[in-house]
């Protein structure tokens, strides 16, 4: 089986997903890195993102657009989590750009540390209004996502991926 692994990453995280599925499956990879129609070639592409306003990036989108009759595994990172019904939206959401030829082996995705600027925008919002409950939820959340994808998520990962193959 040949496979290829693409990806968006914005802040690393997927990037680091990416990285750990490749570790995992070894030689037979012929394509690793930001989508190129040399990934096409594979059995089985791997496709990872960053979520841009609940979808994946644009760029990635369009390539994956252009993927006909392969095996899909979706995987992905969010600054926000906490529940998998707002994982599974999100990745409903990247698997709607995929043609119906393609069949979706697995999907997998976590949360994702958020750049500083994120957190310094939720507390200009509290800095402003102190009794803003969702700028205090925000600030929250950017401090748990602070150490994600962690070694549980990487585990969940591998885990996902060999149940598939």
């Amino acid at each position: 089986m040949k496979y290829s692994i693409i990806y968006s990453s914005h802040t690393g995280n997927t990037k680091l997903l990416a990285e750990s599925i490749q570790s995992l499956l070894g030689e037979n990879c012929i394509y690793f890195g930001e989508p190129d129609e040399k990934a096409l070639e594979a059995d089985v592409i791997f496709v990872g993102f960053w979520t841009d306003k609940g979808n994946c990036s644009d760029n990635l989108a369009i390539f994956m657009k252009k993927i006909e009759n392969k095996k899909i595994f979706i995987f992905g990172t969010a600054g926000f989590g906490g529940a998998q019904s707002y994982f599974d939206r999100i990745l409903s959401n990247v698997e709607s750009n995929l043609k119906s030829s393609n069949n979706i082996i697995g999907r997998f995705m976590c949360q994702g540390k958020m750049g500083i600027a994120v957190r310094k925008r939720y507390e200009s919002m509290l800095e402003k209004n102190p009794n803003d409950e969702g700028a205090k939820k925000s600030i929250e959340n950017f401090d748990m996502a602070s150490v994600h994808p962690d070694v549980n998520d990487i585990s969940e990962l591998k885990k996902a991926v060999e149940a598939v193959l």
